[in-house]
């Protein structure tokens, strides 16, 4: 399965005039995304749209305006979370009575999905996945699927979650946020319970050709445990048949979870680069989809920020990036990418 384009929205500068060097600084321990003007959707559309559904429907038409696509799937946790406390408010406001339908159809997680098929008139495969920290790969794995079934067709596959007031206060109200404020840019120097909140979108074009694609999914591996044996003999398995440049992993800064990063780290290669991502846009549970994303732009560019960088090595190029991530120490996934633009 490859990937030929990729959208981004985020905290940072991703979405048209992408700077990865440069690091927006959270604020109160959060980290919004920068929403652009979203040209592409009709303003009449656009005025009735939640955040997420108009961040997730304002990345994806970036690659539907260019390409067919015949399918789309999208990962979320919460999908227009505001939308449906808003419209829960309103049944005990009005006492049940007459209810404006907007917030209740903008508040479904499958809303960014169906409205995004409604916009492109693409009556195709469409369907949501909510699995928690594992979304976003679950998605994937239903795109492999259809592709296997339908090796000549196009599909839009997103991950996409925002932070809503009601799911912030109930993240923070678990431990799940830093009670002590500190900068996203001294995220990693902080040993203590919890990490700072963020929210994004990440949309990709899939298919099985090769011929102009920028990375190649080989391997999409979920696990759902708290015992960092466990997904240690998971890697172990991944790097008998693969060796890789780059591992990517989603260290937040909670050391309760710090013990499964560092498992990972002990068994790569010593000579691979550890890279974190977490800083540049806050836990969220698809932050997997920006990590994946920023494995294709690494891999376009060859060229990895400093500030990125745990671990350096001694390569000068990168050809196979392993992503493993971990949500709260219970549901935990490994994506293999490798370049295919064959400049080896």
């Amino acid at each position: 399965m490859y990937i030929h384009q990729t959208t981004c929205i985020s905290p940072q500068q991703t979405f048209s005039d992408i700077n990865l060097e440069k690091l927006n600084v959270s604020v109160n321990n959060v980290l919004n995304v920068i929403e652009p003007k979203y040209e592409d959707i009709p303003l009449n559309i656009l005025r009735r749209m939640g955040k997420a559904v108009r961040m997730g429907i304002g990345a994806a038409m970036q690659i539907c305006k260019l390409n067919n696509v015949d399918g789309i799937i999208i990962g979320t946790a919460n999908g227009g979370m505001e939308d449906c406390i808003k419209f829960l408010n309103q049944i005990k406001t009005f006492d049940e009575g007459k209810l404006t339908p907007t917030n209740f159809v903008q508040g479904t997680p499958n809303t960014i999905a169906s409205q995004l098929g409604l916009l492109i008139k693409n009556n195709g495969y469409n369907i949501t996945h909510v699995h928690r920290g594992l979304a976003f790969e679950n998605a994937l794995i239903d795109a492999q699927m259809y592709l296997s079934e339908n090796p000549n067709n196009n599909i839009l596959v997103g991950g996409i979650d925002e932070i809503s007031t009601y799911n912030y206060n109930i993240e923070k109200l678990g431990g799940w946020y830093k009670n002590e404020i500190i900068k996203n840019s001294e995220l990693y120097n902080n040993n203590t319970k919890g990490t700072i909140a963020g929210e994004g979108v990440s949309m990709f074009l899939l298919n099985n050709n090769e011929e102009n694609a920028i990375t190649k999914i080989e391997l999409i591996k979920t696990i759902s445990t708290n015992n960092e044996i466990e997904v240690a003999a998971q890697l172990k398995l991944i790097l008998k048949n693969k060796n890789i440049d780059v591992l990517i992993t989603g260290e937040n800064s909670d050391n309760r979870l710090q013990k499964y990063f560092e498992v990972c780290e002990n068994i790569v290669n010593a000579n691979t680069l550890i890279v974190r991502y977490k800083h540049f846009c806050g836990e969220y549970p698809t932050a997997s989809a920006i990590s994946l994303w920023l494995a294709c732009e690494f891999i376009k560019n060859q060229n990895i920020p400093q500030h990125f960088i745990k671990c350096n090595s001694n390569k000068s190029s990168y050809k196979n990036f392993l992503i493993y991530n971990n949500y709260k120490g219970e549901q935990h996934s490994f994506m293999l990418v490798t370049d295919v633009t064959h400049r080896y």
